[in-house]
């Protein structure tokens, strides 16, 4: 009886050989941000870079004690002090099988110095310039160069230093001088000479550059509704004059920061094209209507998917300039376009949308709509943004994808996207990589070690990484190229 049973309920199964699997020439690796991994040194007397608009942030009791602000005033020491370890962690990426990796170059190490807001070309930045950290960066692209990965470079991943923004004072003094991206006159030349500057020294080392991780992200929480999810500096509230000056200047500081990049771009030896690309990266969602009945929803669902992605992308591609917000570009800005060889997507959750008039924020008309966040997983999603996002017929990396969920639920949210991620790639959607966040634990933020997305679990005193489940997983997908088992 028991073998009739087993008889009757078994299915045709589909020959290993045929399943889908990724390409042989798909890349599989991880992502951190300077910031978020470098302190917490175990010996290290170099490893605090204390002199970012993140680094006050976190650090400053007046921020850290607004309870609006939601700062846990953890000690960035608990971090996993990859300035000093990133040898050893480079080394087990290789042995999982990783091919590429995403870091991001820390402005405020590589210029701490003041002085460096008067320099007036990337000569002048090479003799401000910290030579320590110029070592160690140089060190660090050649221990992934020894071991086969290829480094993805975020040039700027949220932080800025504080000579570009105070963010403590710019929290209560909306006049402050070092204004960061509220200013576009300022910051935009300089952070086209640091990139500029970035190129030529590592260009050697770099062919895939990011400029800017999540720009909306960084408006939303700095400027408009800092909370609990995040809050960044200067940690303002509805400012709405000065989020419509950071959306613009981010989107002009990217063409400008390509631009200094390309400048020092080399041709492929074979004459085929450039051998360095550029993208942005945006935190691209999946954006669903509260009731997709409700026309006001189905309005705010396009007005936040125009503000978190088409804005920027049409920006730089097509030169689309939007004066007034409304979503409906009003003229061509010809400096803008063509800026994007890559897109960038980070990737978490879905978006539902209430289609409401906000009245604080009712002078742009594109804010309409009140965005429900949650950390929980929706997998199928990620391949609904690669296809969103391949409507402007640029490759695509996956640069972020993880879960806070990481201890508990893992390798099934790892399998659910990369699931998801294959449907795409199967497809032929042009992606190149896939980009897990994050390689350990690592200071999260407003957040610090409170929330945990690491393949490697992080103990703060010891920096011991230990394998996740998840990493077992990973390492096994990456070998076999497919997701079922």
């Amino acid at each position: 009886m028991t073998l009739l049973l087993i008889g009757l309920s078994c299915t045709k199964s589909t020959p290993v050989d045929e399943e889908p699997r990724f390409p042989d020439t798909f890349r599989f690796g991880s992502a951190t941000a300077g910031f978020q991994v470098d302190m917490g040194c175990p010996t290290r007397t170099d490893c605090i870079d204390d002199q970012s608009d993140w680094y006050a942030w976190v650090t400053t009791p007046e921020i850290v004690d607004e309870s609006a602000l939601f700062v846990s005033g953890e000690s960035v020491e608990v971090g996993p002090g990859m300035w000093e370890l990133f040898e050893a962690d480079v080394a087990q990426m290789a042995a999982d099988g990783h091919t590429a990796y995403r870091m991001s170059l820390e402005w405020s190490r590589l210029f701490p110095d003041p002085a460096t807001a008067q320099a007036q070309s990337v000569d002048d930045l090479a003799t401000l310039a910290d030579q320590d950290a110029l070592i160690r960066y140089h060190q660090m692209f050649q221990a992934l160069e020894d071991v086969g990965i290829e480094p993805i470079i975020t040039l700027n991943h949220y932080t800025l230093p504080l000579w570009v923004h105070d963010g403590v004072l710019c929290h209560t003094d909306p006049e402050c001088v070092a204004s960061g991206w509220v200013d576009s006159d300022r910051i935009v030349p300089m952070i086209a000479l640091y990139s500029g500057f970035v190129a030529r020294e590592f260009g050697g080392s770099v062919d895939t550059w990011f400029t800017l991780n999540e720009p909306f992200a960084t408006t939303l929480s700095g400027y408009l509704q800092p909370g609990e999810d995040r809050s960044a500096p200067p940690g303002r509230s509805f400012d709405v004059e000065a989020t419509v000056a950071v959306l613009r200047a981010q989107i002009e500081g990217h063409a400008a920061m390509a631009d200094a990049v390309r400048s020092y771009d080399t041709v492929d030896a074979d004459g085929d094209g450039r051998a360095q690309e550029v993208g942005i990266v945006l935190n691209m969602v999946d954006i669903q209507p509260s009731d997709p009945d409700n026309p006001d929803d189905q309005r705010g669902a396009d007005h936040a998917d125009y503000l978190y992605h088409r804005l920027y992308l049409d920006a730089l591609t097509s030169g689309a300039w939007d004066d007034d917000l409304d979503g409906i570009p009003d003229r061509n800005r010809p400096e803008l376009a063509g800026r994007l060889d890559l897109i960038g997507i980070n990737y978490y959750n879905e978006l539902t949308v209430l289609g409401l008039p906000f009245a604080p924020v009712s002078t742009v008309p594109a804010f309409d709509f009140y965005p429900e966040f949650s950390w929980e997983p929706h997998p199928e999603g990620l391949a609904a943004v690669i296809r969103n996002a391949d409507q402007w017929g640029l490759p695509i990396w996956v640069t972020e994808n993880g879960t806070p969920f990481v201890e508990d639920r893992g390798v099934e949210v790892l399998e659910g996207h990369l699931d998801s991620l294959l449907e795409v790639v199967d497809e032929g959607l042009p992606v190149r990589g896939y980009l897990y966040w994050s390689w350990v634990d690592n200071y999260e933020w407003n957040h610090g070690l409170d929330l945990r997305f690491g393949l490697y679990a992080l103990d703060p005193i010891t920096k011991a990484r230990s394998p996740r489940p998840v990493a077992e997983r990973y390492r096994e997908i990456i070998r076999s190229r497919r997701v079922n088992r």
